[in-house]
């Protein structure tokens, strides 16, 4: 079984080691926050393997908090968007953001955050040396994230081959899979793999408005495509996803629903991992304080500081309060409120090194707002969860992970220190979700190939053989009539109706006759 493995990482990484040279290739990542830590991990490995990798992304902006800084051996172009477009957008970010955890949020407050990143876009397209310096580089590759659609129309701006990252849930995008409603969950459905009738009813349903969804997140980027590419060469945004030469999707089957997928997706949830280190030596004191209680470790993801709710935070704290495991909660307050006493158990950190923690023997349970990177993260170690989904595709993760019965979901209006207790003790206690956590982490860690083997591998492909044309199905190509056998439907039924006529019309002639025949008889 090892010789096979051995032979396969061979046969697959081989095309790679014969490149001539170190290909050149763009990264670009322009909103931050996890999405931005998947792209550095992304660079940094094609660096670590030969490659000559640049990152092109956006200095900060409100969806960029401050992480810790580390040295990099990539190259980087930062820029910044002017300061009133920064402060407008902030402003709707948080509006958006405080909108959507008070219950209020609507479609219309993230049309307004994309209208601010097309409006961003502009001011990019609009700095001639930046991209004059990035035509003259002559990139091999262009990778872009997806959250944002701006990568896509830069590197159409470049006319180089691109390959797109997945970094959110599997169904936020269309990009060409196909999407079987009898078991493929809609995004936003909140449905899993075992629908009923109703279920399948209510997916069929929002399948219509998830596709017009779609067409009004990619109209708010009209403008930006009018105002940079002349006429007759103006991109569709719908058409640019389909021109990715391959998809990696930051998950796996251990999390997923199974479903079908193009020769051209490949999935490498779990990019993330590093080696483990040793935690820091204060937070390991900590938990020794605890013995075999162990600890619980609670981040609510990068965008989003709770302290700035007290009232979540005052239900989170009094939880706690009630665990008898030390509580490591990254949360970054400057200040403590005065008016709330810290539980004697927890300990609030402004940063922590969440993957090593995960991995830490004492660990019995992560609080998470289930982000894609921190759910795949708490798999790998084979960690059970809490999540408190807050917005975007948190809610359709955490129904993954109930579903996987690694995890339980609290909604956030709903959250109160009974419950949250409640739900925790219950997790930590039922040996089950243990045990589902860790035939996840079998699943994700038991790949012939790696996450980082399968990325490199498949970028070296596509650069050996000079694209991905013969990954994608011919479908890409075909006017939606064709592909949905409608001309061959209309063909059929005008042949069976017309058939229906002649042979109505030839009985009719026949019963006319008869009638004619009896009728000369009778004289």
């Amino acid at each position: 079984m090892a010789g096979q493995r051995v032979l396969l990482l061979v046969g697959f990484l081989l095309p790679g080691v014969l490149l001539s040279e170190a290909a050149k290739i763009l990264t670009i990542s322009t909103v931050g926050g996890s999405h931005y830590l998947l792209m550095d991990r992304v660079s940094q490995i094609l660096q670590d393997h030969g490659h000559n990798v640049t990152m092109l992304n956006h200095k900060r902006g409100p969806f960029m908090p401050d992480f810790k800084k580390e040295e990099k051996s990539y190259q980087v172009i930062s820029w910044l968007a002017p300061e009133d477009h920064q402060r407008e957008f902030k402003k709707s970010f948080d509006f958006f953001l405080e909108e959507t955890l008070g219950g209020r949020g609507k479609f219309e407050n993230l049309l307004n955050v994309l209208e601010y990143l097309a409006l961003q876009c502009s001011h990019f397209l609009n700095r001639k040396d930046i991209m004059d310096s990035l035509k003259n580089e002559n990139f091999d590759m262009v990778i872009v994230e997806t959250f944002d659609y701006c990568p896509f129309l830069i590197a159409e701006k470049l006319g180089k081959p691109f390959v797109a990252i997945l970094s959110t849930s599997f169904g936020s995008l269309e990009f060409g899979l196909p999407i079987p409603l009898s078991y493929v969950p809609v995004f936003r459905s909140l449905l899993t793999d075992h629908m009923d009738f109703w279920g399948r009813v209510k997916n069929f349903l929002m399948f219509f408005s998830f596709c017009r969804r779609q067409q009004h997140m990619q109209s708010t980027f009209d403008n930006t495509i009018k105002e940079h590419f002349t006429e007759g060469s103006r991109p569709v945004l719908s058409h640019l996803l389909l021109k990715a030469e391959l998809w990696f999707i930051n998950s796996d089957f251990a999390f997923d629903f199974a479903r079908p997928l193009l020769p051209n997706t490949v999935y490498v949830g779990g990019l993330m991992e590093k080696p483990i280190k040793p935690v820091p030596q204060d937070l390991e004191n900590f938990i020794a304080k605890f013995g075999d209680s162990g600890f619980v470790l609670v981040t609510l993801g990068s965008m989003v500081n709770t302290c700035q709710y007290p009232e979540i935070f005052k239900e989170m704290n009094n939880a706690f309060a009630h665990l008898p495991q030390g509580v490591i909660w990254k949360c970054q307050c400057s200040h403590w409120p005065k008016d709330v006493h810290l539980a004697a158990n927890v300990k609030i950190v402004d940063w922590l090194p969440q993957s090593d923690l995960l991995a830490h023997p004492s660990i019995r349970l992560f609080v998470t707002h289930g982000g894609q990177n921190s759910i795949m993260e708490a798999i790998q170690h084979g960690v059970p969860m809490v999540g408190i989904p807050l917005f975007g595709d948190q809610p359709e993760n955490m129904v993954r992970v109930e579903a996987k019965k690694f995890g339980v979901s609290i909604q956030l209006k709903k959250l109160k220190a009974e419950t949250l207790a409640l739900k925790m003790k219950q997790i930590m206690e039922d040996k089950r979700y243990k045990s589902a956590a860790v035939a996840a982490s079998v699943i994700l860690r038991s790949h012939p190939l790696s996450p980082t083997q399968r990325l490199v591998g498949w970028i070296d492909h596509v650069l050996q053989t000079g694209g991905a044309t013969h990954l994608k199905p011919y479908v890409f190509q075909q006017p939606w009539h064709e592909q949905y056998l409608l001309d061959v439907f209309v063909f059929l039924l005008g042949l069976t109706l017309g058939t229906l006529w002649l042979c109505g019309k030839l009985l009719g002639m026949a019963v006319w006759w008869l009638r004619g025949a009896r009728k000369v008889k009778e004289t």
